[in-house]
């Protein structure tokens, strides 16, 4: 009766030892892919959406239409580069790239025109 007794509770961790193996074996080994940061209805904004926000907005302004302004962004620093008229359109350009959401800094390196 004691040796019946050693082979069911052998029988017993047997299958539960088998069970936990195969439980672990039907998980994917495939990993997830990296979620980009969050869009902006998400609360978060991307590098790109503060760029293109900031471009959108520098070609809407009438005092700056049709300048070549290059819009970088880094970890939200924002880069200005480019070639403007007057102080007054740099200045224009620098409130408007500050006042972009997701825009941590500015970089100015906008020069006037000769």
């Amino acid at each position: 009766m004691n040796l019946r007794l050693g082979f069911s509770r052998l029988a017993f961790f047997m299958t539960v030892a088998a069970t936990v193996v195969l439980y672990g074996c039907s998980k994917s080994t495939q990993e997830t892919p990296t979620k980009p940061v969050a869009s902006s209805a998400e609360g978060h904004i991307t590098d790109m959406d503060v760029t293109e926000h900031v471009r959108t907005a520098l070609q809407q302004n009438d005092r700056l239409k049709g300048f070549d302004i290059q819009v970088l962004t880094l970890k939200g620093d924002v880069r200005l580069i480019g070639a403007l008229e007057s102080q007054a359109q740099i200045d224009e350009a620098i409130r408007i790239a500050r006042a972009s959401a997701g825009a941590h800094a500015v970089h100015n390196e906008l020069t006037l025109k000769n």
